[in-house]
């Protein structure tokens, strides 16, 4: 008997009754993908209020790593939520702030002197490492990327990709954000072989440092080493690396945005590791605190202490209860056991997914690095972007128990950003679900 178990269609009646509360009383500007209305979970397991047991491989878009509330970091939550709720780290210091920072400089790579910065979202993580590039380079310029998302509030937004979905209406926007395209490798122009693209779109960095911006005018240049609304992209190792040498030689900070990619997601503590490339300052959020709202920047000390006293921070930075869970989801994490298994579970998906693609040609992509992975849907040879399947596969899997969601520039990627203490059983039993959906809505 597996995971799933299905008491009503999806959604219930119960459900329905709460999603139709939610609209009438809550903005409609905070789009919801589902119209489930959860009561519990576990692990890979959601129980939704009409007793319907789901499979969660959305894991709250990247916050689950350590799945649904672990155990040990709920003992910490409730532990540290008798003692100290809140002192706010401005008007004095709790030992959590401190122990969470003293872990955080110690696990992220780079052989230099290290601070953190706390904060509470990861919108905020990144616009307080820009706030730090430019006051430590006197600098206003930031490169970012097409595809890339690090955020909603105006200055994150601006730095933010895709139009339409994240950015209209909201105007005007930050100025000094200079964009360039990303080393997409399935979308490379046709006759060129993937090592040829990725050079190529090297010049492509060098030009824009021309065409663009100066280097003498960037502060950073802010990079997802995977994209993760972009579509769970991968830059090649090469490119992070000409980014590297690009900041050592101009005083450029690089800045690896991880707040999706992070946490042992991709099978490594931080993404950008498979690379053996070291940033300057690392954004993080997400899975950093099991589901609690902590976010942060790591990275040299001199950088982290650019800003004047007073210059970063706020009300609930450092909360002490989002800490305890931080340095307790941590401590699972970053294990040479917990990362292992994390890359069991991608290996396993990426086969179970790559049958599935060999079965169905709108599955041009399946890609990622571990357990971060997605399919990228299409009509065609062409790569025409199919967002309607994918839209009807998340719909699909859904009906049938399995919670996925969509990514991508062209919104037709499905993603899978399962909680790492998933089972084999229960993977199979997902990618058992994945093959039913494609084989009803493409007839084959």
């Amino acid at each position: 008997m597996g995971s799933i178990h299905l008491e009503t269609a999806i959604p219930g009646p119960k459900s329905q009754a709460v999603v139709d509360r939610r609209r009438a009383a809550m903005s409609s500007g905070a789009a919801f993908l589902t119209e489930l209305a959860v009561e519990s979970a576990s692990g890979a397991v959601v129980t939704d209020v009409d007793g319907n047991k789901l499979l969660d491989f959305a894991g709250g878009i990247g916050v689950l790593a350590a799945g649904h509330c672990p155990p040990t970091v709920v003992e910490a939550i409730q532990t540290q939520a008798a003692d100290l709720l809140h002192i706010c780290g401005i008007v004095a210091t709790h030992d959590s702030m401190v122990e969470l920072s003293e872990a955080l400089n110690e696990a992220a790579p780079g052989d230099f002197a290290k601070k953190t910065l706390l904060m509470n979202s990861g919108a905020e993580a990144v616009e307080s490492a820009v706030k730090i590039a430019r006051v430590a380079t006197g600098r206003q310029g930031i490169l970012v990327f097409e595809g890339g998302y690090h955020g909603r509030t105006n200055m994150t937004m601006s730095m933010t990709s895709k139009y339409g979905l994240f950015k209209k209406g909201f105007g005007p926007f930050a100025s000094e954000i200079y964009r360039i395209p990303f080393p997409n490798v399935l979308r490379r122009p046709p006759g060129t072989d993937p090592e040829q693209f990725v050079g190529w779109s090297i010049e492509r960095l060098h030009d824009a440092l021309i065409s663009q911006v100066d280097p003498s005018a960037l502060a950073a240049i802010v990079i997802e080493p995977v994209q993760g609304e972009g579509g769970f992209l991968p830059a090649p190792k090469p490119y992070l690396e000409a980014i590297r040498a690009i900041c050592d030689e101009h005083g450029i900070i690089m800045v690896a945005d991880e707040v999706q990619a992070g946490f042992g997601r991709t099978g490594k503590l931080f993404s950008i590791e498979h690379s053996g490339v070291v940033p300057d300052l690392i954004t993080i959020a997400k899975s950093m605190g099991s589901g609690m709202p902590i976010s942060g920047v790591v990275g040299r000390a001199e950088l982290l202490d650019a800003p004047h006293p007073g210059g970063m921070g706020g009300t609930y930075s450092g909360n002490p209860v989002a800490c305890a869970a931080a340095l307790e989801t941590i401590k699972l994490i970053n294990t040479p056991e917990f990362l292992a298994r994390a890359t069991a579970v991608g290996e396993r998906l990426r086969a179970g997914l790559e049958v599935l693609q060999s079965k169905h040609s709108e599955i041009a992509d399946v890609r990622g690095l571990g357990p971060m992975l997605v399919m990228e849907l299409v009509t065609d040879e062409h790569l025409t972007p199919n967002p309607d399947l994918t839209l009807a596969v998340t719909k699909g899997t859904l009906a049938r128990g399995l919670i996925t969601i969509r990514a991508g520039l062209y919104s037709n990627c499905v993603r899978f950003l399962p909680p790492l203490t998933i089972t084999d059983e229960e993977i199979d039993e997902a990618l058992d679900v994945l093959a039913a959906v494609f084989a009803e809505e493409t007839g084959a």
